[in-house]
């Protein structure tokens, strides 16, 4: 028994100095981050940000463990106006979300395939997102012309630029500032793009939230009736040894 209970504690220290570090790195940032309430009830929102998505981030990322058919019926969207609409390699609506770019290519323009990102917020946090989206600015020295407050030295170019306007940094404040009358929105429009993107990309992360959560909310009222029965079905039975 012993032996048991070492193996599990020894697996159980295993998992935790193999997680931390993934933790670590994903959370770890001196930028202010600015706070992100995700609203999966908010299937506007879910909309926009799966068209924002389709439009500006789906020619390099792929969504791969994610079909458009499901995001479709999820999000109230008719399965044909999908296929209209975001729906641009030609694919059926049943299949994955993937990206139509060759690898080898990607690696030739980026120096490193860009990653897919269903997991991502997940992985990095809806909050991480939200305010890597929102702090690209110009940058002429790196290859891509632009840099990233939240990800220093990013290997991306900012494709919604013509949205946000030119962003630049001051070194002597530590601010970003947007240049007036250089983007297509204003700076409360943006944010509500990003919004809507960061929001989209944490329902594809775990598609089932809702209906997870509202089931868990039965399993715990079942758990607490039988905890009740099986109390009471006890001490019936105990009432009369002494």
């Amino acid at each position: 028994m012993r032996k048991l209970a070492k193996v599990f504690v020894s697996l159980a220290m295993v998992g935790l100095f193999i997680g931390a570090p993934f933790s670590w790195s994903a959370a770890k940032n001196d930028w202010p981050m600015e706070a992100f309430e995700p609203d999966l009830t908010n299937l506007p929102s879910l909309q926009n940000g799966f068209k924002v998505y389709a439009n500006h981030c789906l020619g390099c990322h792929s969504l791969q463990y994610q079909r458009y058919g499901r995001t479709a019926d999820d999000l109230g969207i008719p399965r044909e106006l999908a296929l209209e609409s975001v729906v641009f390699t030609g694919q059926k609506i049943g299949e994955l979300i993937t990206t139509s770019m060759d690898p080898e290519q990607d690696k030739a323009w980026f120096g490193a395939a860009p990653p897919d990102l269903t997991l991502e917020a997940r992985l990095r946090s809806p909050e991480w997102i939200y305010n890597y989206m929102k702090t690209f600015y110009v940058d002429e020295d790196r290859p891509l012309g632009a840099n990233n407050g939240v990800y220093p030295n990013v290997g991306m170019p900012n494709v919604l630029l013509h949205l946000q306007g030119v962003q630049r940094y001051d070194a002597a404040t530590g601010q970003l500032f947007l240049e007036p009358g250089t983007g297509s929105l204003s700076a409360e429009e943006f944010d509500q793009v990003i919004y809507d993107l960061t929001n989209f990309l944490y329902y594809v992360g775990e598609p089932n939230r809702l209906e997870r959560q509202r089931l868990g909310i039965y399993v715990l009222l079942f758990l607490v009736i039988l905890g009740t029965f099986t109390y009471l079905l006890n001490r019936e039975f105990w009432k009369d040894v002494h």
